[in-house]
């Protein structure tokens, strides 16, 4: 049996699990300078430390990361929510303190913080890496062989002789069946910051041993960084220069929407900083009507607002969760910050981003010809399961006794441990 580490290498959140006995699994833990976690936030932050030597970058991953930016305003340079760049063509690299990094190196720098902070819990004789991906990467054209070919690039730096790829839904699958009492076929929903993936499994058991059939699969890169998005593109946009004009000779032209579309990326600002279409936008405030507007979204970008503005998303779509109406607060704007939202505006915003998950879960049951009635089971897990608008697509189709969630932040890496640990790994593989 091999020693195997799982790794949930998450757009929002990174698990890694280590099983004991090829039964039951546990999360690694980290302890960096902000204490000990089980999870660590998928956030880089880089600083110039003189003390490290001409050159040298004091760096950071996690929580510790936010602390450090938090703590060095204007210092630190900020990443999130890198596994979003993973598929894409269009990321070749950014620029950190005139350093160039590309994907694969901002993957290997957090890995190995996490193993440093990992300390003696680190597997250092683990025979295999299990790494979970996405049914389809985020993205607006996501380039999965590009994905696979930069975690290739990354994961054998840190000394693992196996790499293995699961589909996130199948590792949370198996997760799930682990406490199966009786043959089933599962409909796993995973919730991530970047996908919505889903898996339909049939599980076994014969003689004690867990046997699975794939029946299908299927995925759509929306989920909760979509959500995010919609409610800065409604609260936060307009009051930045949304719809706003600019004269051009004697023409007036509408403020593009490509830059409001890069700001409703909250996790992606800290590289749109560096980018042409920061530059030009700069450029446009001397032609702008409301140049005001747009000098307040440049203060933003300039003084890395990203972070605070992805704090006050989440606590409002968090609230939406359990109340009908909900205060969203961010300081930065000043008095046009604070906002009431409700629940239905909300959902009236996520509406098109919805029926693409349903139209995802019709894709899977309509590949394999399978009625809703011959789901026995539905797990749901990632947080934005917790959406109510999101529970509905599943209430109104299956039987609540059949739906069941739990797990959400380690489900996934836990899974990918315990199928490591199989001689048959290459049956469950992607």
């Amino acid at each position: 049996m091999a020693k195997a580490l799982g790794l949930d290498f998450g757009t929002t959140n990174t698990v890694l699990a280590l099983t004991d006995d090829g039964v039951t699994s546990n999360s690694v833990s980290f302890t960096s300078a902000v204490g000990t976690a089980d999870s660590m936030r998928t956030a880089l932050s880089f600083m110039k430390d003189a003390k490290l030597g001409a050159g040298a970058l004091k760096v950071e991953a996690g929580h510790a990361a936010i602390r450090q930016f938090i703590d060095n305003p204007g210092d630190a340079r900020f990443l999130q929510s890198i596994k979003t760049f993973a598929a894409s063509a269009l990321f070749q690299g950014t620029l950190v303190h005139a350093r160039r990094f590309q994907f694969e190196d901002l993957m290997e720098v957090f890995l190995k913080r996490l193993e440093a902070y990992a300390g003696d819990g680190w597997p250092a004789k683990a025979d295999r890496i299990v790494t979970g991906r996405p049914v389809h990467f985020a993205g607006a054209s996501p380039n999965p062989d590009l994905a696979i070919e930069r975690y290739n690039a990354a994961l054998p730096r840190l000394g693992f002789p196996e790499i293995h790829y699961v589909f996130e839904p199948v590792a949370a699958a198996f997760y799930f069946a682990q406490h199966l009492t009786k043959d089933a076929t599962v409909l796993v929903a995973d919730f991530g910051g970047g996908t919505t993936d889903y898996s339909l499994i049939r599980f076994e058991r014969s003689g004690g041993k867990l046997s699975a059939v794939p029946v299908g699969y299927s995925g759509v890169g929306i989920a909760g960084d979509q959500f995010d998005a919609r409610i800065v593109d409604h609260l936060v946009a307009p009051e930045i220069g949304k719809g706003s004009k600019f004269k051009s000779f004697d023409k007036i032209l509408d403020v593009p929407s490509n830059y409001y579309t890069s700001f409703s990326r909250w996790n992606q600002l800290s590289v749109f900083k560096s980018s042409k279409e920061f530059a030009d936008l700069k450029q446009l405030v001397r032609q702008s009507l409301e140049p005001e507007k747009l000098e307040m979204f440049i203060d933003l970008i300039d003084h890395d607002e990203g972070y605070p503005l992805y704090q006050a998303v989440s606590a409002t779509k968090m609230a939406l969760s359990s109340q009908e109406e909900a205060e969203f607060s961010f300081s930065p704007l000043g008095s046009a910050g604070k906002k009431s939202v409700k629940r239905s505006d909300f959902e009236s915003w996520i509406a098109d981003d919805l029926a693409k998950i349903e139209d995802a879960l019709d894709d899977v049951l309509t590949k394999t010809n399978t009625s809703a009635d011959q789901v026995d089971k539905v797990f749901l897990t990632g947080g934005t399961s917790f959406v109510p608008a999101v529970r509905r697509i599943f209430t109104e189709r299956f039987t609540s006794d059949r739906i069941e969630s739990g797990g959400e932040m380690v489900s996934i890496a836990h899974g990918l441990a315990l199928i490591g640990e199989r001689d048959d790994i290459a049956m469950w593989t992607a």
